[in-house]
């Protein structure tokens, strides 16, 4: 059996999996445990506090210093409300293409790397290779944030780490971070004809959401010079706004889901500022004025770093060496790269698949695609046993 045929057989399996963010991984995690295990992989899960959930990262090869990470998230969008044309949790072959849930987002890498996992482990490796696979990256990097602190517990220090979403193949050495909140405004019910007597929770909403866009506005302005991101400034975005039960009530509670995404830790704190002042010195004493007990919680969903582009980058350089890249990019959306990358190690984003496939419906990989990404892994058995 090829390589590609055994990549495909591993994918059907996994996609059979139905990861969805919200339901448990375990079976998954456990499946790829048994195959590393089975390979003579040193396997570690990492069960998430809740129990449902679970990280994986497994090695072969030598222990030490200086490999190289190979990683996934296991956690897949919802498929609800979606106009499937065949089961979702079905890999099915048409036109060429491998449709189903995760395909390019992003368990053809994982399948690709199980795979490859399996030539690696019949060579003399002098470098470990490592295997991480994830829970709830779509909804903020859960999984990988807990793991990371975990390698940092156990001393480990990789060298380089190459996450596998999809890219074309493209080598990707910069993202922006992403920070997700949900900020609920507790104010005073009352009559909508005496509105002065409570305390609106949907009007400081407002005003927050107007401070919001105020600082969208300046967030432009401070576009670091020669910024290679489109759009080259950090953004600002209103998700969700809720809050009211009646047309005559004074609203009692609101709340805002909103992002920013950085592309420098100076706006991080910047917004971050910004906005604790306006919210205790401006908001909280009006809302307090009327109502003592008024107060305003935000809660953080996520916040996961950005992957700040390196003028000296093992990854990117060795990425570029298997594939033949000769060119690098930037991107607007989030990975786990930066968690990585803040451990110390020179991370990379390339992996098989189309970001334009991902997250809707008929999501598919077209074969040649998980061929190439097992081209990059092929080339990479020599960087492992040098």
């Amino acid at each position: 059996m090829s390589t590609l045929a055994r990549t495909v057989e591993i994918l059907e399996k996994l996609i059979a999996f139905p990861t969805i963010s919200p339901d448990s991984n375990l079976e998954m995690i456990a499946f790829m445990a048994d195959h590393l295990g089975q390979l003579g992989a040193r396997v570690n899960t990492f069960t998430s506090p809740c129990g449902t959930k679970a990280n994986l990262f497994a090695t072969l090869g030598p222990e030490g210093d200086g490999g190289i990470v190979l990683s996934g998230h296991s956690d897949v969008v919802p498929v609800a409300e979606q106009d499937w044309t065949s089961d979702p949790f079905t890999l099915a072959h048409r036109d060429g293409l491998l449709f189903g849930r995760g395909t390019c987002d992003m368990k053809g890498f994982i399948a690709a790397t199980l795979a490859m996992a399996e030539d690696y482990a019949t060579l003399d490796l002098t470098r470990p290779v490592h295997f991480a696979f994830t829970h709830d990256e779509e909804t903020g990097c859960i999984g990988a944030q807990a793991l990371v602190e975990e390698l940092k517990a156990q001393g480990l220090k990789p060298a380089i780490a190459i996450i596998g979403e999809p890219t074309e193949m493209r080598i990707i050495e910069g993202h922006k971070g992403c920070c997700e909140y949900t900020t609920r405004f507790t104010g005073l019910e009352g009559h909508g004809s005496q509105p002065a007597r409570g305390v609106n929770a949907a009007e400081y909403a407002v005003r927050y959401v107007t401070k919001l866009m105020e600082l969208r506005h300046d967030l432009m302005a401070r576009a670091p010079k020669g910024s290679r991101f489109e759009p080259p400034y950090t953004t600002v975005n209103i998700g969700r706004i809720a809050g009211g039960v009646a047309h005559n009530v004074i609203v009692g509670k609101a709340e805002v889901e909103w992002e920013f995404r950085p592309v420098q830790d100076t706006d991080y704190d910047f917004v971050h500022a910004e906005l604790d002042a306006y919210t205790n010195d401006v908001l909280l004493p009006a809302m307090r004025a009327v109502h003592p007990a008024a107060h305003i919680e935000v809660e953080t969903m996520g916040e996961v770093a950005g992957l700040m582009p390196m003028e000296d980058n093992e990854a990117r350089d060795l990425c570029a060496a298997l594939t033949g890249g000769n060119g690098v990019d930037v991107v607007a959306f989030g990975t786990e790269a930066g968690l990585f990358q803040s451990l110390g190690m020179s991370a990379v984003v390339c992996g098989p698949g189309s970001i334009e496939q991902a997250h809707k419906p008929d999501e598919f990989i077209a074969p040649d695609q998980l061929q190439a990404c097992l081209t990059m892994l092929q080339g990479l058995s020599k960087k492992l046993t040098a």
